[in-house]
């Protein structure tokens, strides 16, 4: 057999394989990439359904936002009390706001209702800044200087200390 027949028919051979080997693989490398695609979409979308869902509900306040979730999951206050490690009363006056939540527990309540903690949090301090403003009758301007005060901390590495207001 000639050298160029030889060739030719390595070469078919060969791309024979390769097509067996796309008909075969490619499929499922496809269905693979549209799976982790799907899943990383519908993840991003559960995310930003959760965010919506946490800027909608707190457009009412911290205490009342706690109600509401407690009693869509059907917990009593008790219930909802003992996994905050928080008594009834204690709980009914968050959730009425005379008293404030403790900023120690929403890592434990981000567990029980499945919510971003950093979205939480933005919400609590959020609200908890926007008391004491009004409670001292300050200016806004006081949260642009707070801002300018937290990147000056961060750049500078400065420890973080509690804060009293």
């Amino acid at each position: 057999m000639p050298t160029a027949q030889i060739a030719h028919l390595q070469f078919t051979q060969a791309d024979t394989q390769s097509k067996i080997a796309k008909e075969l693989f490619l499929p499922s490398l496809k269905k693979a990439e549209i799976n982790i695609k799907l899943h990383n979409n519908i993840l991003y979308f559960c995310h930003c359904l959760t965010r919506i869902k946490l800027q909608v509900a707190m457009k009412q306040l911290f205490g009342q936002y706690i109600k509401n979730l407690r009693t869509e999951k059907g917990f009593t206050l008790t219930q909802l009390g003992a996994k905050l490690g928080v008594d009834s009363a204690n709980l009914s006056k968050i959730e009425n706001s005379k008293r404030d939540f403790d900023e120690k527990k929403l890592k434990i309540l981000s567990e029980i209702f499945e919510l971003n903690l950093e979205d939480l949090k933005t919400e609590f301090f959020g609200e908890y800044f926007a008391k004491k403003i009004y409670e001292t009758n300050c200016s806004t301007d006081v949260l642009a200087v707070a801002e300018e005060k937290v990147k000056y901390y961060r750049e500078n590495n400065v420890k973080q200390g509690k804060l009293k207001l």
